[in-house]
């Protein structure tokens, strides 16, 4: 290849902006060391591919604030992501919290659709083909030789799930163009926790509010679905909490969390449901109106209290212990189980050096930036993938402008 557009890496950003350039007749090549393209979008959703959501607003990302994440997802919205998709013959569904998913309920859908489009498209797919290093004027140099681009896209995603090829390389060849970057994280991962309680319960799912604390102040409260595992938790609300969590340690600030296990009830509201709740009726069975009955009897007994006596025999003391309890249980995290079981990556090139209207480098004209690799990073539910095609779309439109 020599000139035209190189977009390195053949994820889901890679190839949404390979097909937006593509359509805009400009000659690409997707460069990617993975012998087969897309296994993070096949491995996401658990298969299934929550390709984006019902509505996305700067407030579903953790920089939602930043007017550049506002302009970039203005520029290309979600109801826009569903229309694309259909136009590639992938029709999609709403589930519970707005995720969208395709109607075969087969991330293979998904990719197949991308990767069909692109060969229509007559974009050039160079599998096997790592880019080892960049240099200014985009000289690529890969695996199988040199290549000579007029404008390069960096689309290499993070080091979250690194079995399906994000190593991180993309940060060290935005450093060599002359980018700085924001440390990284693990973000989306499941938590380690010290202690047994979690064990016992294992399998059990139900909805909870974790409240983040850094360095004793609460910073957010997360929402959602919670598991209990062998290892610790996971589910939603531990997933979307585990970014902060690490984003606190990696900057040397302690962080707890917290487990409101009857949301959205606070102290007051719990200790004034347990007074008014029939006397006779064991702790055990007026819990498990509104928790399952194995945490319904953990909770209590974790604290020596016995869920099969009467609320009539519970102290004062007892009773605002286990309120206490029910309503902010911390969470032992002795750490969370890293880039390799993470959804995305918290961190890397810094906003500040991309112009949102283009993707492209203020450090290096001629270099765009999308996707995971940017220090941008959302909820569970579809925001990061939703991410993915904004970034691509509004990159390709500047390359096609600029062409």
């Amino acid at each position: 290849m020599a000139g035209g557009v190189a977009v390195v890496g053949g994820g889901a950003a890679g190839l949404a902006t390979a097909i937006f350039a593509a359509r805009r007749g400009l000659a690409v090549t997707v460069l990617d060391g993975a012998r087969t393209l897309g296994a993070k979008i096949l491995v996401s959703g658990g298969g299934r591919c929550n390709v984006t959501s019902a509505r996305v607003g700067p407030e579903d990302f953790w920089q939602g604030r930043s007017p550049f994440v506002r302009r970039v997802l203005r520029s290309f919205t979600a109801d826009e992501a569903v229309a694309f998709f259909r136009e590639l013959g992938v029709t999609l569904h709403e589930e519970p919290g707005g995720k969208m998913f395709p109607d075969s309920n087969s991330a293979r859908t998904v990719l197949k659709a991308l990767l069909d489009e692109a060969a229509r498209l007559g974009v050039t797919l160079a599998t096997g083909e790592r880019v080892l290093s960049a240099a200014p004027g985009f000289v690529l140099e890969t695996s199988k030789g040199r290549v000579l681009a007029e404008r390069v896209v960096l689309a290499t995603g993070g080091l979250s799930l690194p079995k399906t090829g994000s190593d991180g390389g993309g940060y060290a060849l935005a450093r060599a163009l002359g980018h700085s970057l924001v440390p990284t994280t693990p973000a989306l991962a499941p938590l380690v926790l010290d202690g047994a309680f979690h064990k016992a319960l294992s399998g059990v799912a139900h909805d909870v509010t974790i409240a983040v604390h850094v360095d004793g102040r609460k910073q957010v409260e997360v929402p959602g679905p919670l598991l209990w595992t062998h290892f610790g938790v996971s589910g939603p609300a531990p997933l979307d909490a585990s970014r902060f969590w690490h984003r606190a340690r990696l900057d040397g600030r302690e962080a707890a969390l917290f487990v409101n296990l009857l949301p959205p009830h606070d102290f007051e509201a719990v200790e004034r449901w347990l007074l008014e709740a029939p006397r006779p009726a064991t702790l055990a069975k007026t819990l498990a109106q509104r928790l399952p009955a194995s945490v319904a009897s953990a909770v209590p007994e974790s604290l020596g209290i016995d869920p099969a006596g009467t609320l009539g025999q519970l102290k004062r003391d007892a009773r605002r212990s286990l309120v206490h309890a029910l309503t902010a249980w911390p969470l032992p995290v002795r750490d969370s189980r890293g880039y390799g079981f993470a959804e995305v990556t918290s961190g890397g090139v810094p906003q500040g050096e991309i112009d949102p209207a283009t993707m492209q480098s203020r450090i290096a004209p001629g270099l765009y930036c999308v996707g995971e690799i940017l220090d941008v990073d959302g909820r569970i539910g579809g925001f990061n993938f939703q991410w993915a095609w904004s970034t691509a779309f509004v990159a390709a439109r500047a390359l096609a402008a600029s062409a």
